[in-house]
């Protein structure tokens, strides 16, 4: 008989913690920013709730939630402090990549502990790797680990060469803290406490087992399957890259709509005096900005649906299928940005003070457009060459 009692949390369970935590995390969102990491009282209540566990393995304990849980509960926490959701996004997504791959790997982390948490920066031209017996030596100096300081392990990309120094194959390499040296150095204007700081190693042996070509991450087949046969597990990696992330742009948006309206049904114009929430042009202002972002959410969760419908129908995906979920979830998140925007302007002289949650949003939400997976230039463009017949520059979508 199952002892329900230890039953993982279920996705409407981690919605609501996640709605209860936000107003906590905001609270914390100064205190965040000045640590430029996120505060281990905050990583503590995350742990307690289950959320950083959303796509981990049911067979671990996890809760195996549907994709679609990254936008959803990263956009709520994030409308409390987006620092703190694009940590818990992004290391929630390690759990899921974890499935994908072989199972003494899974177990060298979820046997010493389910909880163990994994960092990440899959920038392959900044490792090297050559070929030794039992596996690879490793080298490198890898930028934009969000959320290292928490992280027992780490996901790190590299590109393999053979014995004349010549690259012959991109892999993804999990290598555990004690190998990686972290350098202080995220002194950012946006997500500053993202803790997203440089580390490096040099020729550290990783085993054969903890290693992982890149193709096999997207090709809808990684070995993890065989353990872990659930369609989250044979999505396609790369391919919604985007939807890691971009739920911390929703709920950017969201956060400065709500402080918006609110701030406007009490506040009078410093100069005329006059009631703001009378003004047309400022109940324009919240229309519009409140149309970009359920838009915004349409497309992000439109996507993560339908690729996971696909996915469970074992139907082949295509590059222009992943290509288009690239290039909606960059756009979607663009949209959130604009939105932002919109609102910070239309705040006025106000927003600008640094106890103003709205001057946040706005340095978070341009932080979080940088990122490579929600560039509207980088995305658009690969959309654009596919639609003209021209090869895709990105082998890996």
């Amino acid at each position: 008989m199952n002892d329900d009692s230890k039953a993982p949390p279920s996705y409407d369970t981690l919605k609501a913690r996640a709605q209860a935590l936000a107003p906590v995390l905001r609270a914390r969102a100064v205190e965040t920013e000045a640590l430029r990491r996120v505060p281990d009282q905050s990583i503590a209540d995350l742990h307690e709730s289950g959320i950083f566990r959303m796509l981990q393995p049911k067979r671990v304990g996890g809760s195996e939630l549907p994709y679609r849980a990254l936008v959803e509960i990263g956009a709520i926490l994030a409308a409390g402090c987006g620092s703190t959701a694009w940590v818990v996004t992004n290391l929630a997504s390690h759990h899921w990549m974890l499935a994908m791959w072989p199972e003494q790997a899974q177990s060298d982390v979820w046997g010493k502990s389910p909880d163990d948490l994994i960092g990440s920066s899959l920038v392959f031209p900044v490792g090297k790797a050559v070929a030794a017996e039992g596996g690879y030596r490793l080298s490198g100096h890898w930028p934009f680990s969000s959320g290292i300081d928490p992280s027992r392990w780490n996901f790190v990309g590299g590109i393999v060469h053979d014995e004349r120094g010549r690259p012959v194959a991109q892999r993804i390499f999990l290598v555990e803290a004690k190998d990686y040296r972290i350098l202080d150095n995220w002194y950012a204007t946006g997500l500053r406490g993202s803790g997203s700081k440089d580390i490096e190693m040099s020729d550290v042996f990783v085993p054969e087992h903890r290693t992982l070509p890149l193709n096999a991450m997207v090709s809808g087949t990684p070995p993890g399957i065989a353990i872990n046969p659930a369609a989250l597990y044979r999505l396609p990696m790369l391919g919604l890259f985007a939807y890691v992330v971009s739920g911390i742009s929703l709920g950017l948006a969201r956060g400065a709509l709500a402080d918006y309206v609110g701030e406007m049904h009490s506040r009078v114009a410093t100069y005329s005096g006059r009631r703001l929430a009378d003004l047309a042009n400022l109940q324009l202002k919240i229309g519009e900005a409140s149309a970009l972002t359920d838009t915004a959410e349409a497309l992000m969760l439109g996507d993560c649906d339908e690729a996971t419908k696909l996915v469970e129908d074992g139907a082949a995906l295509t590059i222009e299928q992943k290509a288009r979920w690239r290039r909606n979830g960059a756009y979607a998140a663009s949209l959130c940005t604009d939105a932002v925007n919109l609102l910070f302007a239309a705040t006025g002289g106000g927003g600008v003070y640094l106890d103003q949650p709205i001057q946040r949003a706005f340095r978070d939400a341009h932080a979080a457009a940088a990122h490579y997976a929600l560039s509207w230039d980088v995305n658009g463009t690969q959309w654009g060459r596919i639609a003209l017949g021209l090869p895709a520059e990105s082998i890996t979508l």
